[in-house]
């Protein structure tokens, strides 16, 4: 990650799932309007309690919050 560059804005929605007793996030995001197959989902990231918790704790720490 030597070279970091601010992206373009895109499209992203966000899920709340249960699934076997367990809540689940799953952010997807779209692509640039100008790919391919616009709209299309390009990631999708999933989070359980535990991973949820872990990425809260990067952003306070990254972001100094509280």
């Amino acid at each position: 990650m030597e070279r970091i560059s601010l992206h373009d804005p895109i499209e992203a929605i966000y899920y709340l799932h249960e699934k076997d007793g367990r809540k689940l996030f799953q952010l997807n995001t779209m692509g640039r309007d100008s790919r391919e197959i616009p709209g299309k989902v390009s990631q999708s990231i999933q989070l359980d309690q535990e991973s949820a918790e872990q990425l809260v704790l990067i952003l306070q720490r990254h972001f100094n919050m509280k």
